[in-house]
């Protein structure tokens, strides 16, 4: 019985051993091609700033999670932060709705927000992520999906153990001209010349377009970084976890085990005892 358990839990340290260097190999990749992607989307940031607060009618949490579990509290955080966000943006004659990428948050959040989901989205890291790949999924977004303010929720990459949940705030080009137009942080955009043909209206729809697939493009990359360096931690953590068990199983067997020794010694004794008397 001991033996079988403690061959069971040798296994699964082989298994999580091997998962948590699979992790750290494809982290090194990862982690170069996300650092160089925070470049798109800071320009945008520095014109049309970032504006979490904004109060609008139409708000869509865009929620991005992973496909694979076994990764820590990476999934249940973004969950919670997009339900808590969408409570402080609904009321009155507001409206807010989800869109999902990855499979485990789309299964917690159907459980009590099923109504409210737009569009979920799974599978998005079967392939190595690339800005194309992502371009067309923002399109997708943008074509089937009405908002005038869209929170994008991620968890952005710190160090191996550690990632902080963010939230990315995109205003729709009429919102980003409403904006504008009142002052604050868009009032400088007039400020701007425009050449060519193009209205100021044509150059902001442009500019959301672009700026939504490149601020998506990093947050599914910072994202799949934090999952990978939390996989590390979580893996690391179970072996270590393992091998203190498979410590106590051994002591276990071996007490057992000298037990039945020296029972069987006693016995051996007692009938020679016996047997010369």
């Amino acid at each position: 019985m001991v033996r079988n358990r403690m061959k069971s839990v040798r296994n699964i340290q082989k298994i999580t051993k091997a998962m948590k260097m699979v992790a750290a190999s494809k982290l090194r990749a990862v982690q170069t091609r996300t650092e160089n992607s925070r470049g798109l989307w800071q320009p945008f940031t520095a014109l049309l700033g970032d504006a979490p607060s904004v109060d609008v009618k139409k708000n869509v949490i865009v929620t991005v999670s992973s496909d694979k579990g076994l990764c820590g509290g990476i999934n249940s955080t973004s969950v919670k932060i997009s339900k808590a966000l969408a409570k402080v943006t609904s009321g009155p004659e507001k409206e807010t709705k989800y869109v999902i990428l990855g499979e485990k948050g789309k299964v917690q959040m159907v459980r009590d927000s099923k109504t409210s989901i737009e569009l979920t989205i799974s599978e998005l890291q079967k392939n190595p992520l690339n800005y194309t790949q992502v371009a067309v999924l923002a399109d997708d977004i943008l074509k089937n999906v009405e908002f005038d303010a869209l929170r994008i929720i991620f968890n952005k990459f710190h160090s191996v153990v550690s990632f902080i949940p963010t939230v990315s705030t995109l205003l729709s080009p009429e919102a980003i001209e409403k904006e504008s137009e009142a002052g604050g942080k868009l009032g400088d955009l007039d400020s701007y010349e425009i050449e060519g043909g193009e209205t100021k209206s044509e150059v902001l729809q442009n500019l959301a377009e672009f700026q939504f697939s490149c601020v998506l493009f990093n947050a599914v990359l910072e994202n799949a970084c934090s999952e990978l360096g939390a996989r590390m931690s979580a893996m690391d953590s179970s072996s270590r976890n393992a091998g203190e068990m498979l410590d106590r199983l051994t002591l276990t067997y071996n007490r057992t085990r000298q037990a039945s020794i020296t029972t069987e010694l006693t016995e051996i004794i007692s009938g020679a005892s016996a047997l010369e008397g």
